[in-house]
């Protein structure tokens, strides 16, 4: 089997699966069971000044059968004191030495406050800190979470203050709350931070309830923004990953999180430059027992690859992501459709016909045609087709020389 030990940022893991900074991760008890069920690490629920959450906290998107592709809640750091937070971790740790456990600290944006929680929590035995600057409501609004991330001057600053008394790896959680992740980014590797760990929730309102007209979540006739997640924010947090692990300013490692429910999406994040990913709303969902799936599937798909380590694939598909304006012009595709395999459902007409660029049509069976020099090659109908390989995309050009948007405006 393969070897899935990681180094991140100086610290070793057993696995790259960590759980992220969340309700999953509350408590010493909470962490202790998800290390008996197979997870590398965890990093500890924020720390910092203990707060009062409001209750309801919690909202969800649902699609057809599929519960909680989308998750929002307002639920704030830590309402347990520090000195239990950090009791809780040193005991933690002690019992198992060989797992790794990060503290997430948040606290108001004064050297002294960063410089006094990092010096009382750095002797617990913890493998290292995580700063949340990424939070976007609640503790954004006293100055703290995302209002940080959002300013990269603020971002270099605090990681400055943090790493001028920390004896450990600090690791800057990035607020996807920004037009451009890569000023934040480099910002903190400026202010000294030894990795880097995105994305933090999104900025949002999940829904209304129309009978009502109270947003969700309730509280009390009343609602507020909160922090997406979940699956749906996977595609988000694939390219904010990705645009950091071709960026040559960030030079530290990335810590993956957005969405990850299987090894499948955490393999992605890794070919993207992610060199270890972070779960929650999974564990949320499923539990921590969705570790073991996780950890088989990786173990079989590294070994059916090839690679005897993790480390092998990290970055592998940084490469090919580019700008738009490099992708190749003479690159062609058109649909086929395969009688075989079609239903006969009519779908790939309805959406070409209504939303691309009407070239089906039907023969004297009922089976659709393309009509391929009018065909763009956009893929809708594959992708709405229910019927596996009922519908291909096939190249037809002749692979000749590449021609780019950037190519024909530069010659002119």
């Amino acid at each position: 089997m393969a070897d899935l030990t990681t180094n991140f940022a100086g610290i070793t893991s057993p696995n790259p699966f960590w759980l992220a900074s969340a309700p999953p991760t509350n408590m010493g008890s909470m962490v202790e069971r998800a290390f008996d069920a197979g997870w590398g690490g965890a990093v500890w629920k924020t720390l910092g000044e203990p707060i009062v959450n409001v209750s309801s906290r919690l909202a969800a998107i649902d699609h057809g059968s599929n519960r909680m592709i989308g998750l929002n809640n307002i639920e704030l750091i830590t309402d347990r004191s520090l000195e239990v937070n950090l009791k809780e971790i040193a005991e933690c740790k002690k019992k198992y030495p060989g797992h790794t456990v990060i503290i997430s600290l948040m606290v108001e944006s004064k050297r002294e406050a960063w410089h006094e929680i990092v010096k009382k929590s750095q002797d617990t035995g913890a493998d290292g800190f995580e700063l949340n600057f990424g939070c976007p409501h609640g503790m954004s609004e006293r100055g703290m979470g995302a209002a940080m991330g959002q300013v990269p001057e603020y971002t270099c600053m605090v990681t400055e203050w943090v790493k001028e008394v920390s004896d450990l790896p600090v690791i800057v959680k990035l607020t996807p709350n920004v037009t451009d992740i890569v000023p934040p980014a480099r910002a903190a590797v400026r202010g000294g931070a030894d990795a880097l760990s995105l994305i933090n929730t999104i900025n949002s309102i999940i829904g209304v309830d129309i009978d009502t007209m109270i947003p969700f979540p309730n509280v009390n006739g009343m609602a507020a923004h909160g922090g997406y997640c979940g699956p749906a924010v996977k595609p988000i947090a694939l390219n904010m990953v990705s645009e950091l692990g071709r960026d040559g300013e960030v030079d530290v490692p990335i810590s993956g999180i957005g969405g990850i429910s299987n090894w499948k999406d955490a393999v992605e994040f890794l070919l993207l430059g992610a060199n270890n990913v972070q779960v929650c709303t999974a564990v949320m969902h499923y539990g921590y027992r969705i570790i073991e799936d996780m950890l088989d599937g990786l173990n079989n798909y590294l070994d059916d690859k090839g690679f005897e380590s993790v480390h092998d694939i990290i970055g592998k598909s940084v490469g090919r992501v580019t700008d738009w304006g490099n992708l190749d012009l003479n690159y062609d595709v058109v649909a086929r459709v395969n009688n075989e395999n079609c239903v006969k459902c009519n779908l790939c007409y309805i959406a070409c016909e209504d939303g691309a660029h009407q070239c089906f049509s039907f023969d004297e069976q009922g089976y659709p045609v393309v009509d391929e020099p009018e065909c763009v090659g956009c893929n809708l109908c594959a992708l709405v087709c229910p019927a596996p390989g009922a519908i291909s995309m096939v190249r037809i050009d002749e692979g000749g020389e590449k021609r780019t948007w950037k190519d024909m405006t530069s010659k002119s």
